[in-house]
């Protein structure tokens, strides 16, 4: 059953929606569920360089976040992106944070920031380094010190829960312990980590 489905996919592709231009293409794309965009992304080239794209992201955080081309720049050490960041932001803070305000974007952004600083390097700056650049983010988009302090720590514990659990992980965990620089939530993260892996 999955091969016609492919068939269909792909005479689809090559027959009557294939000729359709770009413009069309992307209003239709925009409407398929988001969880479906990358095996559509696969199906044709065009359609792979599409997605790569800055037009498609910015019809989808148009029509999905309307509010989001209001926005303005905001001040601070991490930067706001090309539209495929800001929808990927706006997506992270509605779905992990459930957060639907003026702050949306700058969190779902500070979570993007933390997560791709633990997993991408191999040796990422220390946690006190991390912890105070999301904190002078927000302290720069006008929050308090204590608010700030609270939404950096949220953030810390979803990057936390959402990273991958293999090795590297459990050294990050294990060094973020040892570090005892932002305060005592990783030895406690580390040791509910290891907790968690015993059983």
């Amino acid at each position: 059953m999955t091969d016609r489905i492919g068939h269909d996919t792909l005479t689809l592709a090559d027959g009557s929606i294939g000729k359709l231009p770009d413009h069309l293409l992307i209003e239709i794309f925009i409407r398929v569920p988001v969880s479906e965009w990358a095996e559509t992304s696969c199906v044709k080239k065009q359609w792979a360089n599409m997605f790569r794209g800055e037009c498609l992201w910015q019809a989808a955080l148009a029509r999905t976040f309307p509010r989001a081309a209001q926005a303005k720049r905001w001040p601070g050490p991490i930067p706001r992106g090309l539209s495929r960041r800001r929808y990927i932001a706006l997506q992270v803070s509605k779905q992990i944070f459930s957060l639907d305000g003026e702050m949306d974007e700058i969190v779902g952004h500070a979570y993007l920031f933390l997560k791709e600083q633990l997993e991408l390097s191999t040796m990422p700056p220390p946690s006190g380094v991390l912890h105070g650049t999301i904190i002078d983010q927000f302290i720069a988009c006008g929050k308090s010190r204590d608010t700030a302090h609270e939404l950096a720590s949220q953030i810390w514990l979803a990057v936390i829960d959402n990273l991958e659990e293999n090795e590297q992980t459990f050294l990050l965990l294990k060094r973020l312990a040892l570090e005892g620089d932002v305060s005592c939530h990783f030895e406690t993260l580390f040791i509910s980590y290891l907790f968690l892996k015993t059983y």
